[in-house]
């Protein structure tokens, strides 16, 4: 039997992204189902989705309530037995859905399957999955090296990048889809910790590629961005007990560098007050178990975590 895959593509205005997007997905080589899970848009995109585009399923929430609860609700839409998340700015080559979904075909222990996305014009990666250092911060993996390089087994693999990823339903549901209290920012490292601590694998899918047109829903570096993403970090720290463990001096440091630098950049104090909110937003919930420590690239030194916070806006999460 065929595997059913459904594709849960969250839109917020900017209806000829989506519009793109789906063009792209009507050329696929495999049969599967597309969700579009509308955010709140004022642009009339849900009105154009269903004259323009029939056959997709749209969800309309009506109020903008962020991505992690866009994304939930599309995955809740469907039954397949894979789910691929995609962002309505990435334009996937016709064989990428086969064959992001093939390693779990292949594997009933791999849980998560990171797509190969390039920046406009293919020459440069834009992201490989996402890795993470010691103290628990993501980076986009690969970002900015030449393609060839995906075929490399550094940095470490902790799981997909939100931009093009698929998930076993299955591992999905064990261990309770994406996290609401995060709107947006690290919810999918946290996503694959959670799986990763669950027993699940990971792999990467060189072949199955996609472009990443990029995207501004929040501003490269707006106030609002950076407090979002500042949440995000104060909460997951106190959620995975980064502090109790051996990275606790490092990941203070770090903290303390990117809040300085962040302040003194943009004048105010939007990183910090964000890290203070997710702290407290995270107060008297159960401690994650931590990721096994094959699910963590241990390589990844202070000075060069700094390095890559630098560049480390968008969905993987850091700041």
């Amino acid at each position: 039997m065929r595997p059913t895959i459904d594709v849960v593509v969250p839109a917020y205005d900017h209806y000829q992204l989506t519009s793109d997007c789906l063009r792209h997905l009507r050329e696929q080589s495999v049969e599967h189902r597309v969700i579009v899970v509308d955010d709140g848009s004022s642009d009339g995109t849900p009105a154009r989705l269903r004259s323009e585009w029939p056959q997709v399923t749209v969800v309309e929430l009506g109020a903008n309530g962020g991505y992690t609860r866009a994304v939930n609700r599309g995955v809740s839409e469907g039954d397949g037995e894979y789910v691929v998340l995609l962002n309505n700015d990435v334009q996937l080559r016709p064989d990428c859905l086969k064959r992001l979904v093939a390693p779990m075909t292949a594997d009933p222990k791999v849980g998560s399957v990171a797509a190969l996305m390039l920046r406009p014009g293919g020459t440069r990666i834009d992201s490989f999955g996402v890795t993470a250092d010691a103290t628990l911060a993501g980076f986009a993996r690969l970002q900015g090296h030449p393609p060839g390089d995906a075929r490399s087994g550094a940095p470490v693999l902790t799981g997909p990048e939100g931009t093009a990823g698929a998930y076993r339903r299955r591992a999905w549901e064990q261990v309770g889809g994406l996290d609401e209290t995060i709107v947006a920012y690290m919810e999918i490292l946290d996503l694959a910790l959670r799986l990763r601590s669950a027993g699940w694998s990971t792999v990467g899918a060189p072949d199955a590629v996609g472009i990443h047109l990029g995207s501004a829903t929040y501003g490269r570096r707006s106030s609002r961005q950076r407090r979002l993403a500042g949440f995000s970090r104060g909460y997951l720290i106190r959620r995975y007990g980064v502090l109790r463990g051996r990275a606790a001096v490092r990941t203070l440091v770090t903290e303390a560098a990117v809040v300085a630098i962040d302040l003194l950049s943009c004048r105010d104090a939007e990183a910090l007050g964000g890290r203070v909110q997710g702290w407290h937003a995270a107060s008297g919930r159960a401690v994650h178990a931590r990721p096994p420590r094959e699910a963590i690239d241990w390589s990844i030194s202070l000075w060069r975590s700094l390095m890559l916070r630098r560049g480390a806006y968008g969905p993987a999460g850091g700041d």
